[in-house]
């Protein structure tokens, strides 16, 4: 899902921002790069070296985790595919910065048992891209 989606974005014309490790994030900029795109990787370390092999521009922030900030900051909107802590404190951060979240196959939020409002889910990589650029 996350190779479909780095190329459907690329080939809307959409850069892909990630955290430039492995796992989704290297399936997005695979795809991105399929599609003719370009991928920035704002990386938790110190070397840009530990970017994958699809990243185009790695920033190495030494931030550890606190980078997810800045991914979901520099991002127009936010497609978050499957995930983990870090995918959660990404939608968060882009949720309370006004950031259009789109998720596939990701976290579902309620509070208190109750749902909130707040990510648009999305069936498959083409409705989650025409959602988050729509």
């Amino acid at each position: 899902m996350a190779e479909a989606v780095g190329r459907m974005l690329a080939e809307r014309g959409a850069v892909v921002v990630c955290g430039g490790l492995g796992g989704t994030m290297e399936a997005a900029c695979r795809g991105a790069k399929d599609g003719g795109g370009t991928t920035l990787g704002i990386l938790p370390g110190f070397d840009r070296a530990d970017a994958n092999p699809y990243v185009d521009v790695a920033v190495a922030t030494g931030l550890g985790e606190a980078r997810n900030a800045l991914v979901a900051r520099a991002a127009d909107a936010l497609i978050a595919v499957g995930g983990e802590w870090g995918t959660l404190s990404e939608i968060a951060l882009a949720l309370r910065a006004g950031k259009r979240v789109v998720g596939l196959g990701t976290w579902e939020l309620a509070k208190a048992g109750r749902p909130v409002e707040g990510i648009v889910a999305a069936a498959n990589a083409a409705e989650a891209v025409e959602l988050a650029l729509g």
